[in-house]
């Protein structure tokens, strides 16, 4: 059942741990407590190592193919670039038909280690959620699974799944499998892994404060593990009310009145390259957002110290070859 899933972090447990890591930051080794909240990526996503290099080169192939869409005008590419931050920049995406969705498209790098996928948590995994977007109206439009195997069918792709899966293998489930497949391959590396895996020196002094901030403000409440998030959902606005009361989050997938307004805690990685943020995209900077969240979330006003040394650690998160374009190995 949904409930048994869902990790949350109460407000007490969130007071409680904002107060306590405070009170021990300046006594503890800031590495080593960073080590015991935190986890470098691995250099491998689950499931990845089952992924020939034939069934990736396939999935980059239809990741990037506009084909997948109504009208040939949208790949899976458009919303979620990865030559960039693995999003679009924009507050929310246009479609194949122009209309745009209601939710800023979240980054797909290093997405196969969050515990569910999408906002609202509705896919389970990668699979699942690659073949969520192809039929969506609003985004790539297509009417049917039926009709994209069909329109695939016409083309080289019979031959390749062919090749690749196996004679008579082009269908709906084995589409969304290649993706995934090239999706795995999407992991990143930067400078707070090295940190992690003990170079003191990986960060700067600003991205130092900025890390103790981070850990003594309660941040790392949600915002933790291997990812800084993706791992739990919470409630947008837990002691400050957000001001956008139209997406319900949780509560529409689940049915359940006290999931309103949850949504699933986003990965900090690469957030520095991910502008705009939130669920909505409403919110321009990351200084932005970082005083807005300490305000919503944690009930806190921060200086702007604080939001400089915050923000300067959180673009530490950004994957070391962003300057240069993110190279995918396979």
């Amino acid at each position: 059942m949904l409930s048994k899933t869902i990790k949350l972090s109460l407000p007490a447990i969130v007071l409680l741990a904002g107060g306590f890591l405070s009170n021990h930051a300046v006594a503890d080794d800031l590495q080593t407590q960073a080590q015991s909240l935190f986890k470098p990526l691995p250099k491998q996503i689950p499931g990845a190592e089952k992924d020939s290099d034939a069934l990736i080169s396939l999935g980059k192939k239809l990741y990037h193919d506009p084909r997948l869409s109504i009208n040939d005008s949208q790949s899976c590419a458009s919303c979620h670039n990865v030559m960039t931050g693995g999003d679009d920049g924009e507050a929310t995406s246009p479609g194949a038909m122009g209309e745009r969705g209601d939710r800023n498209a979240p980054t797909v790098l290093n997405a196969g280690l969050q515990f569910k996928q999408f906002w609202d948590g509705r896919a389970a995994n990668l699979v699942e959620q690659a073949k969520g977007p192809i039929l969506n109206p609003i985004e790539m439009g297509m009417p049917s699974s039926e009709a994209v195997v069909e329109k695939l069918s016409a083309t080289e792709y019979s031959n390749l799944f062919g090749q690749v899966m196996g004679e008579g293998s082009l269908n709906y489930d084995n589409i969304a499998l290649a993706i995934a497949a090239f999706e795995r391959t999407l992991i990143t590396h930067d400078r707070f892994d090295n940190y992690l895996k003990g170079d003191t020196h990986a960060l700067n002094e600003a991205e130092k404060r900025g890390l103790q901030s981070f850990i003594g403000n309660g941040c790392a409440s949600c915002h933790n593990g291997v990812l800084l998030g993706g791992q739990s959902y919470q409630k947008m606005g837990l002691v400050k009310p957000y001001k956008n009361t139209t997406d319900v989050g949780l509560e529409k997938v689940s049915g359940i009145a006290t999931q309103k307004y949850w949504f699933k805690v986003p990965t900090l990685r690469n957030i520095a390259l991910t502008a705009p943020y939130f669920h909505d995209g409403s919110i321009a900077t990351l200084e932005q957002a970082v005083q807005t969240m300490a305000e919503l979330q944690l009930g806190k006003t921060l200086s702007e110290q604080e939001t400089n040394d915050i923000t300067a650690f959180l673009d530490s998160l950004s994957d070391i070859k962003s300057d240069t374009k993110l190279a995918i190995s396979k």
